[in-house]
């Protein structure tokens, strides 16, 4: 998957010692996403936003707002967090995302 006509920040957004790291990029629109990468671990994120988040590879279980089941994921998934919330990722296998925050 490719982005055309971005415009990417240098500085990385580093989480959790450096376990978390993403760079954003913004779009012709005002839009923006972060693309990252996660290494083996539990994180909680809270959200302004209401976000869009997608794997691209790596096993992890996330914990969402409202929802009594945790998501399992292998490989490659999709889900979608309310703003002003929290989630919890449990990643047990290195993870590359997506990050999209829904206007």
């Amino acid at each position: 998957m490719e982005f055309k006509n971005v415009t990417a920040k240098k500085k990385a957004n580093v989480y959790f010692d450096g376990k978390v790291v993403s760079y954003t990029l913004t779009f012709e629109d005002g839009s923006t996403k972060t693309l990252g990468f996660m290494q083996v671990g539990d994180y909680t994120f809270n959200t302004g936003k209401a976000e869009i988040m997608e794997f691209f590879s790596g096993e992890l279980t996330v914990e969402l707002p409202n929802q009594k089941e945790p998501l399992v994921i292998h490989g490659s998934a999709t889900f979608e967090v309310p703003a002003n919330s929290s989630f919890t990722l449990h990643v047990t296998s290195m993870a590359d995302y997506c990050c999209s925050f829904v206007q």
